[in-house]
């Protein structure tokens, strides 16, 4: 199976036909100054893990809550100054560390090598690089930054690997600084898709093909289970419990004293009579996300693939496998889906409509989906448990165009991401189509600002989702490289 990328519903396969020579364009980013808090309803941020580094920029979906949240603002609705950094590379995972450095895992245009880079948080420019093993199928692409700030990922030989930046005088290094094999508990041919740790340290795992399992970095000791299920989307951890979705359910798992994982329950969801355009594969595209009003794991959520409207599914993690809602998302289309990771903080979530995103190629053996192709409308919508915990309302719809994961401020209260204008179809996307750093406001689901940024694939996205560094700066990936914007001072 070739290497895919990830979005942020899952893996993405990186077109192949990509055969031009790419240079930095834009104006020079200035630094961002903090944003003004705001009083907010949304909230608490999940608990803080241990083990990696701070919420909101430890992982591509912000924590291991995978909340889609910051603590952090973002560049706020004036003026923005942008810079893209080329590394010819698609790049869907970019976090920021204790230190203020911004790490980017990405995938090379041309031979297709994962490669962590280190950006210099002032200018963005590329500062080291490692290029990592690949396989049949690389995985760990869901990478996350540890709590010494180095990125945790598996590598092509299923190796589990932290790796650090180390600085000599002016030059920076990337290195392996443990290795850990996950040996026969990832069967030949398959490969990890999710990683995450848990709040005693241990490293959880999922593949594709339904292995999920405990790694312990010190020990080196390694616990598994089969679920015969596939898996397409990244993991998700809080204090006692990790939740995986397979291509048919939903699982809540726990760690026996050993580390091996076990089955609180499983709660089956509608997995539609095909794939969908717009999506990867058969099954949901959510990753899933821990929220609540209390301490913010109380519930988790994923989106199922029922036809013609997906279903936003909210189960309480200490009962399932019943949920205490099922509602259709989206409805203002004929038929919508999502392959991307929901924001779920408080008693709200907002979920993207991704049905009918043309992805420049798709991975190896996914099904045709039905219909075969489909307009791209976008929009999104914001549904809220009551406040009794027994069901869920619809609150807005919106018909913003998004092109990227949208990602919250917890601190300025609004949600930024990158829409698209013009031709959204499989070729205009990476040729005319225009892509501009838009904010919504999440009460209403209003555009309230949007600063054009470029055109063509050079900007395109990817549906991957931006990371806000502490002083407001958002770091986006995209198809070639990642963009930095920040408020224009």
């Amino acid at each position: 199976m070739p290497y895919s990328l990830p979005t942020g519903g899952r893996l993405v396969a990186l077109a192949l036909s990509l055969a031009v020579t790419l240079g930095a364009t834009g104006l020079t980013g200035a630094p961002a100054s903090a944003a003004t808090p705001a009083a907010s309803a949304y909230g608490p941020q999940p608990p803080q893990n241990p083990f990696t580094a701070a919420n909101g920029a430890a992982t591509m979906h912000g924590d291991t809550a995978s909340s889609g949240t910051t603590a952090s603002p973002g560049p706020g609705t004036g003026a923005v100054d942008y810079s893209r950094t080329a590394l010819a590379s698609a790049c869907p995972t970019v976090v920021v560390g204790g230190d203020g450095y911004v790490v980017a895992l990405c995938t090379t245009i041309f031979g297709r090598t994962p490669t962590v880079h280190l950006l210099d948080p002032v200018t963005g420019a590329d500062l080291a690089s490692l290029a990592l093993s690949k396989g049949s199928l690389f995985g760990g692409v869901y990478a996350y930054l540890d709590h010494e700030d180095r990125l945790v990922v598996v590598d092509g030989s299923q190796n589990l690997l932290r790796i650090g930046h180390h600085r000599s005088g002016d030059a920076w290094t990337l290195r392996i600084d443990q290795s850990t094999p996950l040996g026969d508990s990832v069967p030949s041919g398959d490969g990890i898709v999710g990683l995450t740790p848990d709040w005693d340290g241990r490293v959880w795992f999922a593949t594709s093909g339904g292995v999920i399992g405990t790694a312990d970095t010190g020990t080196g000791a390694v616990r598994s289970i089969r679920t015969g299920e596939g898996v397409q989307n990244s993991i998700s951890t809080v204090p006692g419990r990790t939740a995986v979705a397979t291509d048919h359910a939903l699982y809540l798992l726990s760690a026996a004293p050993d580390g091996t994982p076990v089955v609180d329950w499983r709660a089956p969801y509608d997995r539609g009579p095909a794939r969908k355009p717009g999506q990867l594969s058969w099954g949901t595209g959510t990753t899933p996300s821990f929220f609540g009003p209390g301490n913010g794991t109380e519930y988790v959520t994923i989106v199922d693939n029922a036809d013609p409207h997906g279903n936003l599914l909210v189960y309480r993690a200490d009962a399932g496998p019943d949920p205490i809602c099922r509602i259709p998302v989206l409805t203002p289309y004929a038929r919508s889906g999502t392959e991307d990771a929901v924001i779920a903080t408080g008693r709200s979530v907002f979920v993207t409509n991704t049905y009918g995103y043309p992805y420049p190629a798709l991975p190896e053996g996914a099904p045709a989906s039905q219909p075969s192709s489909a307009n791209f409308d976008g929009g999104l919508s914001r549904i809220d448990v009551n406040a009794q915990g027994t069901g869920c309302d619809v609150v807005w719809n919106s018909p913003v165009k998004s092109a990227a994961l949208p990602r919250l401020s917890l601190a300025d209260g609004k949600i930024y991401t990158v829409s698209v204008t013009g031709p959204t179809g499989s070729a205009g996307l990476n040729t005319f189509a225009q892509y501009h750093h838009s904010v919504i406001d999440p009460a209403t689901g209003a555009q309230t600002a949007s600063s054009f940024l470029g055109i063509g694939l050079v900007y395109n996205p990817l549906q991957m989702r931006g990371t806000a560094a502490p002083d407001g700066t958002l770091y986006q990936g995209t198809e070639t490289g990642v963009v930095r914007i920040s408020r224009r001072l």
